[in-house]
């Protein structure tokens, strides 16, 4: 690690949850290193992963824009929804938020039920999409409330589900074994020369002990009973995928391959139905081509990577932000110290991750309420704090 005083910083947080946004903490942090090192070089980078609020946060860091729209809700009702159009060198590209349109905050929780819910939202947003003449689409997976296989998405894009009798039944995750044909003659044709990519987390799958309604059913509201028969009918659904879009699933493996899972098996409707490519969310949403955001370029003419995230703790090596970064921080030789709302259980997990520092922004005991409030502050103050310290290190080895 270099002992020389850093002029040139990268600050490439997450947002911290129901407090920051991905923006308002890199506007802290920035203060809080201008306090210490008024003459450095900072490099903002708000990051997302997909889930609620990238949509807002992309639109803005892009010079894009958000652009509303009304679909159809998890619950069948219409909702206020949203999408972002990407500007700069992502023009052409279009960022879903699939939470937006059928994610858990959406379901109201006393009819949290899995296999009642649909993703016919997130299909309606694609063709909003298509309509303004997107190039690409990328549809950002994570905080939903489903469990349907991108049934409902399919079928808002053309799709007919029907049952034994020709009957059409409704594209929800309690269906899906009832299901004996799809019905593709009236998918749109513009999805065949639109690239798609679902960007999710690779860890999650379609079926088996990893499945998603085992994982994530019951946080949606699943009995044990549901998680079960949710299972057998994603299992169901991927074999009638196969056989309705065989030269887009050819190859593929969409029970227990990687990212199929993605927001209640929305990734496996779509890389079947649309030819969607299934990515790791890090690598579309840190990408300068993809998102306009070159995390790597920065990195590299970085002396100091600050990143942040409401919690470090265990939780934070497994495919949460200040982890990546620290991987491709690492991969270019780089320090980097994590800022932390709160330091939990497991925390010290981190540094084999890549974190060489984690530093907590609260300096004496106070109410969550009190914290939130005061957030901005706090997390200036913090980084202040900690620049002071780097500092003195670097004057004590010198």
């Amino acid at each position: 690690m270099s002992t020389t005083i850093p002029t040139r910083i990268v600050i490439a947080p997450s947002g911290f949850k129901e407090s920051l946004s991905p923006e308002e903490v890199c506007q802290s942090v920035s203060r809080g290193v201008r306090r210490v090192l008024p003459g450095a070089v900072v490099s903002e980078l708000p990051l997302v992963d997909g889930g609620e609020g990238s949509a807002a946060t992309m639109a803005r860091a892009t010079g894009g824009e958000l652009v509303a729209a009304r679909v159809t809700g998890p619950v069948g009702r219409p909702v206020t929804s949203h999408l972002a159009r990407l500007g700069g060198a992502s023009k052409g590209t279009w960022l879903i938020e699939m939470a937006a349109a059928a994610g858990l905050r959406l379901v109201p929780a006393d009819v949290r039920d899995p296999g009642a819910t649909t993703t016919r939202g997130v299909g309606e947003l694609i063709a909003v999409a298509l309509d303004a003449g997107a190039r690409r689409i990328i549809i950002g997976c994570g905080d939903s409330g489903t469990c349907d296989g991108g049934a409902g998405a399919l079928v808002a894009l053309g799709a007919r589900l029907l049952d034994a009798r020709g009957g059409e039944l409704e594209p929800t995750g309690s269906n899906l074994a009832r299901v004996e044909r799809i019905d593709t003659s009236g998918m749109d044709p513009r999805l065949a020369g639109t690239e798609i990519l679902v960007a999710g987390n690779m860890h999650n799958l379609l079926t088996g002990e990893r499945g998603v309604a085992r994982v994530f059913g019951p946080q949606k509201g699943a009995t044990p009973e549901q998680v079960e028969a949710l299972d057998a009918g994603l299992a169901h659904w991927a074999g009638l995928l196969a056989g309705a879009f065989p030269e887009q699933v050819a190859g593929r493996d969409l029970l227990t391959g990687p990212g199929t899972g993605a927001s209640g098996g929305l990734g496996a409707g779509l890389a079947a139905g649309t030819g969607a490519q299934l990515l790791s969310r890090f690598e579309v949403f840190m990408d300068a081509e993809r998102c306009g955001m070159d995390v790597d370029g920065l990195i590299a003419q970085a002396d100091l990577v600050l990143t942040a995230e409401g919690a470090v703790d265990f939780q934070t090596p497994r495919g949460k932000i200040p982890a990546e970064v620290a991987r491709r921080a690492k991969r270019a030789g780089k320090p980097v110290i994590a800022l932390a709302g709160t330091i939990g259980r497991g925390a010290a997990d981190v540094h084999a991750a890549g974190i060489d520092a984690v530093a907590g922004m609260i300096p004496a005991p106070m109410d969550l309420g009190e914290a939130v409030d005061r957030a901005e502050e706090l997390l200036a103050d913090a980084t202040e704090r900690t620049l002071r310290l780097v500092l003195l290190g670097a004057a004590m080895a010198a």
